[in-house]
């Protein structure tokens, strides 16, 4: 007969299921749970690969382009349409007047005049911080949003009858950002070097870019970092017309 001790692990009685066999086995499912939606989401395809974010990366850029294009085919049919209003709307010379002066305060038309272009750049690749100064990082060798925005808040101070970003020009409903490192302006994509040109007396547009205590910040990482600041003068320079849709929420007449 067996004793007390043989019976207890008899083939007659139910095993019993410890903690650490019952979480190994959990452990096995959680894993098998995971294989299985891992094959669902690649389709047979590499997960692991940047094939997504170059394909995201190509869509952004051709619908840049797009928009370009776009932009500029609203502002062929804009030209006739306006074309077609000032020979059909039996205005005074006044009116007329009054008209272009509206248009050249909205920045629909073109402007001609002496004026300067100021260009904003990454640090180099290898850049190193200059004597006394900290080591950089990752943010201090970069444009930003701020720095552009302060650039042409500047230029708008200094009394610029026009302002352009790259090759757009800038209206009131215009917003100037920045995701990452890229430009976005009014539905189109722009990397760096950026350049902002500005129409209006350059002696009065170079002091408000000195005078602009965010700017004053930035040159000090130009000096320590080595990021792009260039100013250059021209004696006379055009800025498009702006060419886009104009998106209102809010408005009220002109005086």
């Amino acid at each position: 007969m067996s004793n007390s001790a043989d019976s207890s692990g008899g083939p007659g009685r139910s095993p019993r299921w410890s903690p650490v066999r019952v979480l190994t086995a959990a452990v096995f499912a959680l894993a098998g749970l995971i294989f299985v939606t891992s094959f669902n989401t690649a389709k047979g395809t590499n997960i692991r690969t940047d094939a997504s974010l170059l394909r995201l990366s190509d869509l952004i850029e051709e619908r840049s382009h797009r928009n370009g294009e776009l932009d500029e085919s609203t502002a062929a049919v804009r030209d006739q349409v306006d074309a077609l209003a000032r020979r059909d709307d039996g205005s005074t010379t006044a009116e007329d007047a009054k008209l272009h002066a509206l248009e050249a305060a909205a920045g629909t038309t073109k402007v001609t005049g002496p004026g300067l272009t100021v260009t904003l750049d990454d640090a180099p690749p290898n850049a190193q911080a200059a004597p006394g100064y900290p080591e950089p990082q990752a943010n201090d060798l970069v444009i930003h949003q701020q720095d552009l925005q302060a650039v042409v808040n500047a230029l708008w101070k200094g009394g610029a009858t026009g302002v352009k970003v790259m090759d757009q020009r800038l209206i009131s409903t215009s917003a100037v950002r920045c995701v990452g490192n890229t430009l976005i302006l009014q539905g189109r994509v722009y990397s760096p070097p950026y350049k902002i040109t500005a129409v209006g007396d350059r002696a009065a547009l170079d002091k408000a870019l000195n005078a602009s205590p965010a700017l004053q910040n930035y040159q000090l990482y130009v000096k320590a970092y080595g990021l792009g600041w260039k100013v250059d003068e021209h004696e006379t320079v055009t800025l498009p017309g702006y060419s886009g849709t104009v998106d209102l929420h809010y408005a009220k007449p002109s005086r």
